[in-house]
């Protein structure tokens, strides 16, 4: 029988589980989905490759779960991020276009890339689709107590410039530039939209 290091075998599992999520996520923010394997997943552990079987029964579980634990670290960043800003919609949006770009910066976006670009894209997308949706929901509670009339419409348009200041910096733009821009064109957006009536 196998040494474990923690109180009880649950906290061992727990723990085996977490590690090779860890591990996962790693390779993910390499940049490279191909990578990872049950094979490389449990070298990075210090498990043997048949281990990793006993808590992912597949390669598609295993990146799923990934995303899954992910899209909550992501969206209470931008939750913190709003609710540290100012009162203004200007604020508040240029809070989360912010937060957005600094998780791209500090490489949490090449998880999200890398999985999209997986083979296995087709069986994780509802998972990232739900994890984008997440990211979403924050600002569309602030447009909705500012009282636009359409939140979620707004809050996809303003997505965009995310969208595009990300494209920007995964092809080597200067953070500060990109995101500064990123954030006068979103803030201007929503001022033409109070304008608009």
């Amino acid at each position: 029988m196998p040494k474990i290091h923690a109180a009880t075998v649950a906290d061992h599992r727990s723990q085996q589980r977490a590690a090779l999520l860890d591990a996962a996520r790693e390779l993910l923010a390499e940049g490279d989905a191909s990578r990872v394997t049950f094979a490389e997943v449990a070298r990075r552990t210090g498990l043997a490759r048949n281990s990793v079987y006993k808590y992912f029964p597949d390669r598609r579980h295993l990146l799923t779960e990934v995303v899954r634990e992910a899209a909550p670290r992501w969206t209470e960043r931008i939750r913190a991020a709003l609710a540290a800003a100012g009162d203004s919609p200007e604020e508040r949006v240029a809070a989360h276009v912010t937060a957005q770009l600094e998780m791209v910066r500090d490489g949490e976006h090449r998880v999200a890339r890398a999985t999209a670009d997986a083979q296995d894209a087709a069986a994780l997308r509802e998972g990232a689709d739900a994890a984008h949706r997440a990211l979403l929901d924050p600002l569309v509670a602030a447009l909705r107590e500012l009282g636009d009339d359409a939140p979620l419409l707004t809050a996809r348009l303003l997505q965009g410039f995310v969208n595009a200041a990300t494209s920007a910096l995964e092809s080597g733009g200067d953070y500060d530039a990109v995101s500064r821009r990123a954030v006068r064109l979103a803030v201007a957006a929503l001022r033409g939209l109070d304008t608009e009536a």
